[in-house]
């Protein structure tokens, strides 16, 4: 059973059947359908909680304004609790209500659509997760990861740690990794930075659910003893990292952590600030308020009469969900230029995908190039680290060892 969580046309949604409160003023104006996964009550909830009402204020935020050329849009969202099957679920009944995009959730969610959006011929957007390689998009024409991929995390990463040693060369450097899929998928830039950069790789894999890792913390910090510790967990992992590298005296400014490992909820529930202090954070959308899309929201609440939500204190997430949406609103966009504005197919919303091209939403998110052989759109990270009592950015942004991720995608599409 499916639960449908919200509508950002204000319908009513509830245990699989949509309840339009509306329904006939629906059939006369311009609508178009965006789909939307997310998990709200799952294992990742303390980022879907966060992600997807972010989502949701910025198509809230586009509305308000009329739409998009007249046409509003409307989000039907899912909470796949983090399951496959769920996920599945979701994608055909979102294909049944005309939906032009997929919004995805997850990994494994994503690798189980990846045929079926194809067929479908409907466009999916998995930033930050996913498949690395969905990032050719010849190879796969359907999925977009619309952010920095874990092999261009892995890369940039790397290119962090050599800023910060000056050098690589004879160095060592720790992998600690949930051991699933998504941890493991990195594995083939490092060792090939490892070889060409001529460093030490050792890596530590952190099993389900990933909230014990007191031996492998251990284990690095006193018998590897690493120049530098590159962590990828999530969940509640990336906090009990935090506190158990502190607590074995380990520099938190010489660990650098993938993107799901790097929010406010992971230092608050470390123990605070003060107990993060020095913790590097790659980031693919930009983190705090002072945005104009951030500042609009707060307007258009504060034209409601409501105060702004609790969620956007937590901006690392919740501006990941506003960059989505703005991206699903700039394809969609794209899509009705070329149509004249004629009603877009999931098609003209997957072509508009690919004509996204400077795209930055006032800083919030890299300069985006998105095209038809590239659906990561660049690979672009940036570096946020704890100092005194929040997030302050510590590098713009930038593409670490583009050509070694750029080697790895032709690779694989060989493979």
């Amino acid at each position: 059973m499916l639960r449908y969580v919200k509508s950002s046309l204000g319908v009513a949604v509830a245990a699989g059947t949509l309840a339009f409160g509306a329904g006939e003023a629906f059939a006369q104006q311009k609508e178009v359908v965006f789909g939307l996964q997310c998990d709200r009550t799952g294992p990742t909830a303390l980022v879907g909680t966060v992600l997807c009402p972010g989502y949701h204020d910025y198509i809230d935020l586009v509305n308000s304004k009329g739409g998009v050329d007249g046409y509003k849009i409307k989000v039907i969202e899912v909470d796949n609790e983090y399951k496959v099957p769920p996920a599945v679920e979701a994608h055909e009944r979102f294909k049944k209500e005309g939906a032009v995009i997929d919004g995805l959730y997850g990994t494994p969610q994503t690798q189980a659509l990846a045929k079926k959006l194809e067929e479908d011929k409907m466009p999916g957007t998995s930033p930050g997760f996913g498949t690395a390689s969905a990032a050719d998009g010849k190879r796969f024409p359907y999925i977009f990861p619309i952010a920095a991929t874990y092999w261009s995390q892995a890369g940039a990463a790397i290119e962090f740690v050599k800023e910060k040693l000056g050098t690589l060369k004879g160095k060592k450097i720790a992998y600690l990794f949930y051991d699933n899929p998504a941890g493991k998928e990195p594995l083939p830039i490092l060792e090939d930075l490892s070889k060409s950069e001529g460093f030490e790789l050792r890596t530590f894999a952190v099993p389900a659910p990933g909230v014990e890792m007191g031996a492998q913390v251990l284990d690095i910090t006193s018998r590897y003893k690493p120049d530098f510790v590159v962590a990828h967990l999530f969940g509640r992992s990336p906090s009990v990292s935090i506190k158990e590298l502190k607590g074995k005296g380990y520099p938190l400014s010489k660990v650098i952590s993938f993107v799901w490992g790097s929010a406010e909820n992971d230092i608050l529930a470390a123990g605070g600030y003060a107990v993060a202090e020095g913790y590097n954070t790659l980031q693919f959308a930009g983190v705090g308020k002072d945005f104009p899309a951030l500042k609009e929201i707060v307007a258009m609440y504060k034209a409601q009469g409501k105060p702004a939500p609790k969620e956007m204190d937590s901006t690392v997430y919740y501006n990941r969900g506003v960059m989505t949406a703005a991206i699903h609103v700039e394809a969609l966009r794209n899509a009705l230029k070329a149509t004249g504005g004629k009603p877009p197919t999931s098609d003209d919303v997957r072509k508009g995908m690919e004509q996204i091209k400077g795209f930055t939403l006032g800083g919030l998110v890299p300069p985006l190039n998105i095209t038809p052989t590239d659906h990561e759109g660049g690979g672009w990270c940036e570096v946020w680290t704890v100092k005194g009592g929040k997030l302050v950015k510590t590098k713009d942004w930038y593409q670490g060892f583009r050509q070694i991720v750029e080697k790895q995608i032709a690779a694989d599409a060989k493979s």
